[in-house]
């Protein structure tokens, strides 16, 4: 289970899932939250896609380059003018234009031209490459669509931690966080009473709504990616499956 801020305040979420709207608005250079929704963007696929390029076979600092590069270049081309929620998945679209990049656009030895000054997105190197020392060991492909769907996972995890916190409960969510994923027979209601000082019963009703919230705001995350309301089942089956082979 990812590792949550345990203190008082939401944590700004490391991955904000890309919606839509905001794809969108970044379309739109005419808008003063253009340039706002551009860094929402890259935030969120920013490490998905430095996975990709490193599993791929980069050098760690080819594959800042090439990811800062990525974005930079996103921007200055308006490559997003293309994008249509009808025409597919965002992540498709990400990982189809990063593949024609990487084999169409980049040299080693033009690494003086990379960017122009641009910089959109400013990479932690050692953290990057932190993650990516235990990722396990997937084709590029596989290693990008398991990092797109860790990154809905935590963004829920965090959706939910943020209600918590509206509502004065993170201690409770601290005590329960931990059994959201866990066998029904390995819970310890008792011991997770003994925590919140309630009965074992209030224990097993607070971590049944924990994990049946949990899975609302997964389902949310997950909605919030694509164009139809009938996309969502076959979209959750996707990240299911996904998961399942991480």
């Amino acid at each position: 289970m990812p590792q949550t801020d345990q203190s008082s305040h939401a944590p700004p979420p490391l991955f904000v899932t890309t919606r839509w709207s905001v794809v969108l608005l970044a379309q739109d250079k005419s808008s003063p939250d253009a340039a706002a929704a551009l860094e929402t963007l890259c935030r969120a696929y920013w490490y998905p896609l430095y996975a990709y390029v490193r599993g791929s076979g980069r050098s760690p600092q080819d594959a800042q380059d090439l990811t800062q590069e990525f974005f930079a270049r996103l921007l200055a081309h308006d490559w997003l003018r293309v994008v249509l929620p009808e025409k597919g998945r965002f992540r498709t679209f990400l990982l189809v234009t990063l593949k024609r990049f990487l084999a169409n656009e980049w040299h080693r030895d033009h690494a003086h031209k990379r960017g122009a000054g641009m910089r959109p997105l400013s990479l932690d190197a050692e953290v990057a490459e932190g993650r990516f020392a235990v990722e396990p060991p997937l084709a590029p492909d596989e290693l990008y669509e398991r990092r797109w769907a860790m990154t809905l996972l935590q963004e829920s995890l965090e959706r939910l931690q943020r209600e918590f916190i509206q509502t004065r409960r993170a201690p409770e969510f601290d005590c329960l966080k931990e059994w959201l994923t866990a066998e029904r027979g390995h819970i310890p209601y008792a011991q997770i009473a003994r925590e919140l000082g309630t009965t074992e019963g209030a224990a097993r009703v607070a971590v049944h709504r924990l994990r049946k919230r949990f899975r609302q705001c997964f389902r949310q995350s997950i909605a919030e990616t694509v164009d139809a309301a009938d996309d969502v089942d076959a979209e959750m089956r996707h990240v299911v499956a996904v998961l399942s082979r991480a």
